[in-house]
């Protein structure tokens, strides 16, 4: 079993940058592909980025692609979110998960632990 653990959520400006962690447990988080999701008051969950766990491929939504960059250290169990050139619209919930298969990363079904959630909000 996997545990994950956002943190790095707080209020920045649009055009401004954060960076979001997540912190694992287990021995096999190597072995897990780790994805981001966002969620918006009042709209239905989507799709940020994901890393695969055979190869490192990452994959993006096209809202966020250019602008955020997803990343992982298998040594240390985590995998991090830095997000440039904010948007207000980029303000959300954000969800860290993890799913022992590549296979469509993209979609929030086949992820297996999902953390709390951690809240940005970007200011205009």
């Amino acid at each position: 079993q996997v545990q994950v653990v956002e943190s790095g959520g707080g209020l920045a400006q649009a055009g401004g940058s954060l960076r979001l962690s997540c912190a694992a447990s287990g021995r096999t988080f190597r072995l897990y592909a780790m994805g981001w999701f966002r969620q918006a008051l009042g709209k239905e969950r989507e799709f940020v980025a994901a890393i695969s766990w055979s190869n490192g491929r990452t994959y993006y939504a096209d809202s966020v692609k250019g602008r955020f960059t997803i990343s992982r250290d298998n040594a240390r169990n985590t995998v991090s979110l830095q997000m440039n050139y904010l948007k207000p619209e980029d303000t959300a919930v954000y969800y860290c998960a993890a799913r022992k298969s590549d296979y469509d990363v993209v979609s929030g079904d086949g992820y297996d632990y999902w953390g709390q959630g951690t809240q940005v909000t970007v200011s205009s």
